[in-house]
């Protein structure tokens, strides 16, 4: 029996286009008492053109041209088997086609999912065919042998299994020929395929247009302004991928082509942030880490210079030949310059009312999103949101965007006291080349005087432009801002900041940035002992004390599945390093803060059942959801955990999600707000049934964690 191509060698570690495959069977060596016969198992991925009368593989005997089919979709799209020619009396003859009605085959109960790997396995005896899918027998017969008509054992006997010549794109992974029956399972769980995706849930710079199109701001370096995606890169079981490298390029929507460099530009059309430094993005692969890679990019040319074209980031792995599994494209990007629209406020400033103060704190001033000249659109947690610049500003709470009016926002009285900001916070703010002009100010601006001037960090252009910055540049500006700060100045910004973008989750953000930055410094001076790494088993012990003493929890630390996901967050390996540890700690502290309240300590220190999964991620809870490969479990159970992607000073850092069955039997994942719902919440039923989607299930309040230890 002749080993398929793709054993052998077959490059890209056996993946193989469906019309190149031909593997060779010996229906002899089928033929021979009990035990006797052949398996064939192999991964398959099928693109979305797939339609039923679509034959996957041919089966031809050398010397004859006929193809008759061996493995198809019939009606519904459900796998079809086929019984061998030269070994069954019901093998198909030269006139058979579609629907195949006359025909024997062995049928599949659901319908072949698209673009998604699947595991097929075939098992042929004299007497008995086989089907198996993800290694569950879906179908078998019993069959006519020709075993007793006279046969010759040479290669007029031999059957080539054949890809698709032309008609159905399509892609086998690992093919394997075995004279060994029962080794389906075997080979299932073994090297498994894996495909690269994009997880919008981690997204962060992306405005959405009300046509659906991210409008991301792009141009000459003054202007640009850094996103971010992460790209995630495991194997059909979840698994992280190891040893690869991820690599971004921009390429046009229309056509797929890449965008090139012109005569006219001085840079490349895509740039990656790295330590600091600015790259051409084509150059700098990102290695993945514990299945995930993070690319912080920016756009240098504009869709104005390219016939008003649109652009999609297009991600890939490296040094493997590009397979549409490995793969991802982004949404459609529309690249704009933006020019100034926002100039801080005159020094005529009037006290705030004790109606409006009462106005905006009732959240009665908030438009709707719906009523206001904007679209809203949401990828998966994080949502993102058209702005019409100076009409409105961004709101974010509870998960989704509002929109507010700026003439309803307060100014500050003229004798507020003045807090000084340190330098490291102004730079951080104020000279970032990643900002775009909307969010500069003139040189005159209150914040950007001399070294001898104080900074007042309540005059609206510092509020503003927090409101309106990053995740990263607000870390960055509390990073030299908090220390600097008594109380009373922390509680004031951050009101402020509450105040003028209408979401109370930024104000928890920033008032536990000063003891954060403390008890990380605290933190890493003990597990680092003034050194500029330490080794991770090192690091671990201290990393829990922590944990237990800012959660006060006595009774549960952290397991060592919550200590891999934390050193996937980190993105460190045998050792960590200061960035590496301030990448953690910004993501542990924010959930050892939330533990810390009695409610959610309940939860958390009760592991039977074990309410609060926790520290896992997405890919974990949507597999712990599964009763099988493919099916999901009834309809109203859960997990709840913290989300991986929300680290400080994010305002959803910290705060629970449910990841749960829905009542149209697929996975949703919905956002916990502790700040506004600890307080109202009596039990966990009640937290978790402010939920409109889990009000509806009746098992929620009877069912614990889908996670089984």
């Amino acid at each position: 029996m002749a080993a398929p191509e793709s054993e052998c060698g077959g490059g890209d570690g056996g993946y193989r286009d469906l019309r190149d495959v031909s593997v060779e069977l010996d229906p002899g060596t089928a033929r021979g008492g009990e035990g006797g016969g052949f398996a064939v198992s192999f991964w398959l991925y099928l693109s979305s053109s797939a339609r039923p009368s679509s034959v996957i593989l041919h089966q031809v005997t050398t010397g004859d041209d006929n193809k008759l089919p061996f493995l198809a979709l019939g009606e519904g799209n459900k796998l079809l088997l086929f019984p061998l020619i030269k070994m069954h009396r019901e093998a198909p003859a030269a006139a058979s086609s579609y629907p195949w009605s006359d025909t024997t085959n062995l049928s599949s109960t659901s319908e072949c999912p698209l673009e998604k790997w699947f595991h097929i396995g075939c098992e042929v005896t004299e007497n008995i065919m086989r089907l198996h899918v993800n290694s569950d027998l879906i179908a078998d017969s019993h069959l006519g042998s020709l075993s007793d008509e006279q046969h010759n054992q040479d290669v007029a006997n031999k059957v080539i299994l054949a890809g698709n010549d032309s008609k159905l794109e399509g892609y086998i992974y690992n093919i394997e020929v075995s004279s060994v029956l029962g080794t389906i399972k075997e080979q299932y769980a073994k090297n498994p395929p894996f495909k690269l995706s994009i997880d919008y849930s981690s997204s962060d710079g992306i405005e959405e247009g009300d046509d659906g199109i991210w409008n991301i701001v792009g141009g000459k370096a003054s202007c640009r302004r850094n996103f971010m995606l992460e790209v995630v890169l495991i194997n059909v079981f979840g698994e992280p991928v190891k040893d690869k490298e991820v690599v971004a390029s921009l390429i046009y929507a229309d056509n797929g082509t890449v965008v090139e460099k012109s005569r006219e530009d001085s840079e490349p059309p895509l740039l990656i942030t790295c330590e600091g430094l600015e790259y051409p993005a084509i150059s700098r692969p990102l290695p993945v880490i514990h299945g995930r890679a993070l690319f912080k990019l920016k756009i240098s040319q504009l869709s104005s210079k390219c016939d008003n074209k649109l652009f999609r980031i297009q991600f890939s792995t490296l040094h493997m030949r590009r397979y549409p599994f490995l793969v991802a494209c982004s949404k459609t990007i529309r690249c704009i310059s933006r020019t100034r629209t926002v100039r801080p406020l005159g020094s005529g400033k009037r006290a705030a009312t004790a109606d409006e103060i009462g106005l905006l704190n009732n959240g009665q001033s908030l438009v709707n999103a719906d009523r206001v000249n904007g679209r809203l659109h949401s990828h998966g947690q994080s949502s993102v949101a058209h702005f019409h610049m100076p009409k409105f500003t961004k709101l974010e709470g509870d998960g989704m965007t509002k929109v507010v009016e700026t003439n309803k926002i307060l100014s500050q009285n003229k004798h507020t006291r003045k807090m000084v900001v340190s330098r490291e916070a102004q730079s951080g703010m104020g000279t970032d080349s990643s900002t775009s002009n909307y969010d500069s100010f003139d040189s005159g601006s209150s914040w950007s005087g001399s070294d001898g001037d104080d900074v007042e960090t309540s005059s609206d252009a510092v509020v503003f432009r927090y409101c309106l910055d990053s995740t990263y540049d607000r870390s960055k500006f509390l990073r030299g801002a908090a220390p600097t700060f008594n109380k009373d100045d922390l509680v004031k910004f951050a009101d402020q900041v509450s105040l003028y973008s209408g979401c109370s989750h930024h104000r928890n953000q920033i008032l536990i940035s000063k003891r954060l930055l403390r008890d990380g410094a605290d933190a890493w001076s003990m597990i680092s002992k003034n050194n500029e790494r330490a080794l991770w088993s090192y690091a671990i012990p201290g990393i829990i004390t922590k944990f237990m003493d800012i959660a006060h929890s006595v009774n549960r630390g952290l397991s060592e599945q919550d200590l891999e996901v934390l050193r996937g967050i980190a993105g460190c390996g045998e050792d960590i390093g200061r960035d590496e540890f301030d990448r953690l700690w910004y993501w542990l502290y924010p959930v050892a803060a939330s533990l810390s309240r009695d409610k959610i300590k309940k939860l958390w220190e009760c592991t039977s059942p074990r309410w609060i999964e926790g520290l896992i991620t997405i890919q974990e809870a949507e597999n712990a959801l599964k009763s099988s490969k493919e099916l999901l479990k009834e309809p109203g159970t859960f997990v709840l955990r913290f989300p991986t992607t929300r680290s400080w000073p994010h305002p959803d850092a910290g705060n629970l999600v449910v990841t749960y069955i829905g009542s149209d039997n697929s996975i949703h994942h919905r956002l916990l707000s502790l700040d506004s719902s600890v307080a109202r919440a009596e039990n966990l039923q009640d937290l978790l049934l402010q939920e409109p989607e889990l009000t509806k299930l009746a098992r929620v309040d009877r069912l614990p964690t889908a996670i089984q230890k």
